[in-house]
């Protein structure tokens, strides 16, 4: 499912990122990797704050729908 549609609190897995190749190495770049697991901090107008690695990174509805993820 992509990670838009995970509900606050939800910790999920990434399984693939989707999209050009320029979206998924700037996701890459801020630590969205295959494999990776994240938390769902907070969803607020459809932009999702998450949890990854060390830190806490927002991303717009459009970004959240390229990385598909699998409940942890």
């Amino acid at each position: 499912m992509p990670l838009n549609f995970a509900n606050e609190g939800d910790s999920v897995k990434i399984v693939r990122i989707s999209g050009a190749d320029e979206s998924r190495r700037h996701l890459q770049n801020l630590g969205f990797v295959e494999e990776t697991e994240l938390k769902i901090i907070t969803k607020s107008g459809g932009n999702i704050i998450v949890s990854v690695k060390d830190g806490r990174v927002a991303l717009s509805k459009e970004m959240a729908s390229k990385i598909i993820v699998a409940p942890v």
